[in-house]
């Protein structure tokens, strides 16, 4: 995410709040740098070659500090076997208690001395079962690992970490491939292009940002895969992005990470698919792309069928790469 842009989420990806302001006026307001807040204890966890500090601010919450420690923990592991390592040598999360149930993240690149700073604001009142089931860790955590880009590309790094996170959650075995599946179904349709949509990169709404980006997403995973006959996916794009040196605390344009990644896989699907969304509404045809993963739905929420022309490449989706 760049620098300067707070975004307010509550729990649920289709409730998502966005709130942006500037950084001198949310810094001027809550008296500076939220990286320079004082801190009341500290601990360092070490996962997949890189170092995380896990800062608490002032205040109390009714769980202990080990469990918010262990909420950190796990979705720095579903990162690292998503990417196979921890995006960055060096980040630092601080968890700064506030009022009521709500989980709200923002994460910045290159600030406060690491590649990755990561604020979570977490309420008084959030239960055990409330991290268990917390997709915003993994969100924020997601956004080291991908180079920060200019304004009008904002949806990348959004729908991005929206794509990616619950598919690490599931490489941990946090969640089942059916959840997965079942989100991407719920979530992606908020992506499609509404009446005067102008592209990705000239449309800013909630819906594009996010579940746009995701859809992007999910549809060059896909055309990866069969141009690949499987043997790479959108996984292997970003790993190779990554391990170049595209990083939350180094500023890239889209178009330079997206050569990277193409190069990884052998092919031109992310440029290609860019040049088509990036100034022009691209509605997908999300009933028939189900359809050939597979993906049922019911009352009950997803079924498989596992004789669909692409149900191989569904399963390698979320299988541990």
């Amino acid at each position: 995410m760049s620098p300067g842009v707070s975004i307010v989420r509550t729990r649920i990806p289709e409730l998502i709040v966005i709130v942006m302001w500037t950084a001198a006026s949310c810094f001027a307001q809550s008296g500076g740098p939220p990286w320079r807040a004082p801190i009341a204890s500290s601990q360092e966890l070490k996962i997949g070659g890189g170092a995380i500090q896990v800062d608490f601010a002032n205040g109390k919450l009714d769980l202990p500090n080990s469990a918010l420690t262990a909420w950190v923990d796990k979705a720095a592991r579903a990162v690292t076997a998503y990417y196979g390592h921890f995006p960055v040598s060096r980040a630092r999360v601080l968890i700064v208690p506030t009022s009521g149930d709500a989980i709200h993240g923002t994460t910045w690149g290159g600030v406060g001395g690491v590649a990755g700073f990561t604020r979570m604001r977490v309420g008084t009142r959030v239960s055990q079962a409330d991290l268990s089931s917390d997709w915003t860790m993994t969100h924020e955590l997601t956004h080291l690992a991908f180079p920060s880009l200019p304004d009008d590309h904002h949806w990348m790094e959004e729908g991005l970490a929206t794509y990616v996170e619950p598919i690490a959650r599931a490489q941990i075995g946090d969640l089942s491939a059916r959840q997965v599946w079942e989100g991407m179904v719920s979530g992606m349709p908020n992506g499609e292009p509404q009446s005067g949509d102008q592209g990705l990169d000239r449309t800013h709404t909630w819906g594009r940002t996010y579940w746009g980006g995701a859809m992007f997403c999910l549809v060059a995973d896909v055309m990866i895969r069969r141009q690949t006959d499987n043997r790479k996916g959108l996984q292997d794009a970003l790993r190779a992005i990554v391990d170049t040196g595209g990083t939350i605390d180094h500023d890239w344009s889209l178009t330079r990470a997206l050569e990277i990644g193409d190069r990884a896989t052998g092919t031109t699907v992310l440029s290609d698919l860019y040049k088509k969304w990036s100034d022009a509404p691209k509605e997908v045809d999300l009933p028939a792309l189900w359809k050939d993963l597979g993906v049922q739905s019911s009352a009950n929420g997803v079924t498989f069928d596992d004789n669909a022309p692409l149900a191989r490449i569904r399963e390698a989706i979320t299988q541990k790469g």
